[in-house]
């Protein structure tokens, strides 16, 4: 059953009936994504921008002085859930997920609001903003301002900016041979998000999910300054198979996973068994798939939640083997209990993702 939505008008639609793919599952194909940046490389690049687009890194960052680097990111979907405030909630932790993954600290947002305004009514719509409110208060930041729309879909969203020093910027690319993979959130939000939508998800599903999708990823700047820790990323809309392998082009390395240490959140690979499994899912594998190796027998269904899209999922860190007790007493100490050693890094002629 679906957690029950007592907000909204009864004669309103669902939120998710709204979207024709919700979450972090709404991202462009990685394969078409490459397509249609491969001629903004050619733009010219200010000595002062640290991370642009050229590895697909979770955000802008720029050098303001040498105590000092702006971070800059956007993120917005369509409902993943029904109930508006926790659509809200969700959109602005994965927004705000983009600054704590390159190791900074957020310092205020932006709202994006594109709503069906004959659809929806202003409550509901307001609710939805009180959601994305209360995330930034946790956060410790501000809605600075924004910009709003009458839109055919849903859609939410922060601008988040954050500033982090030049020296604990993080990279996805900067993994090396020999790191330790450790994965902070448990994966399966798709999936859930899958069974939510067809009404298959029970009170307790849903309360896992909302749980870990709202759950600030607070541990980055620990991280980012920890001695070790390499290279740093959030696992979100390609899933955990397409951003381990964004690790391992950018160091060119070849990222073994041990897929039987990977967390799970509860009952998600019945869930994909039973065939709740979303369509990004699908294009994630056609974008990427090449570059992946499976074991032999390796599950349909285990392969789903492999490329399953993450909405606010946890942050992935490759470190040195010795700091690998650091990092993971960092998550501990923020309340990521479910962080766990997924893998490593290893020297290789080819830039691959090796599922064990």
């Amino acid at each position: 059953m679906n957690a029950p939505d007592k907000l909204a008008p009864t004669a309103e639609p669902r939120l998710t009936s709204l979207s024709h793919g919700g979450g972090c599952g709404c991202k462009i194909a990685p394969g078409v994504l490459s397509e249609i940046l491969k001629g903004t490389a050619a733009m010219p690049i200010p000595k002062e921008l640290m991370v642009g687009i050229e590895t697909a890194d979770d955000a802008a960052v720029y050098k303001l002085n040498d105590e000092q680097a702006l971070i800059a990111t956007t993120d917005f979907f369509m409902p993943i859930v029904d109930d508006p405030l926790d659509f809200g909630r969700i959109a602005a932790t994965n927004a705000i997920s983009d600054v704590y993954a390159m190791g900074g600290r957020p310092i205020l947002a932006l709202a994006l609001v594109g709503m069906p305004i004959n659809v929806l009514s202003t409550a509901t719509i307001g609710r939805i903003l009180e959601g994305g409110a209360s995330v930034c208060r946790a956060a410790g930041i501000p809605i600075a301002g924004g910009h709003t729309i009458d839109s055919v879909e849903a859609i939410y969203g922060l601008v988040a900016l954050g500033l982090v020093h030049p020296d604990h910027v993080k990279r996805n690319a900067d993994a090396q041979p020999g790191d330790v993979l450790v994965l902070g959130k448990p994966i399966g939000v798709g999936v859930m998000s899958a069974a939510l939508k067809k009404g298959e998800l029970g009170e307790a599903g849903y309360a896992q999910m909302i749980a870990t999708t709202t759950k600030l990823n607070t541990p980055g700047p620990d991280l980012a300054a920890l001695p070790g820790v390499h290279a740093l990323t959030d696992v979100t809309g390609f899933g955990l198979a397409g951003h381990a392998l964004e690790m391992a082009r950018g160091a060119k390395c070849e990222v073994q996973l041990e897929w039987a240490s990977v967390p799970q959140l509860p009952g998600v690979r019945q869930l994909a068994s039973q065939g709740f499994v979303t369509g990004a899912s699908g294009r994630n594998w056609a974008g990427y798939g090449h570059d992946v190796v499976l074991p032999a027998g390796f599950a349909s269904e285990d392969q789903a939640l492999l490329t399953d899209p993450q909405t606010s999922g946890g942050l992935l860190v490759a470190c040195a083997p010795q700091a690998v007790d650091a990092v993971r007493a960092t998550f501990a100490r923020h309340g990521f209990e479910a962080a766990a050693v997924v893998g490593r890094c290893v020297a290789a002629p080819q830039a691959r993702l090796m599922v064990g």
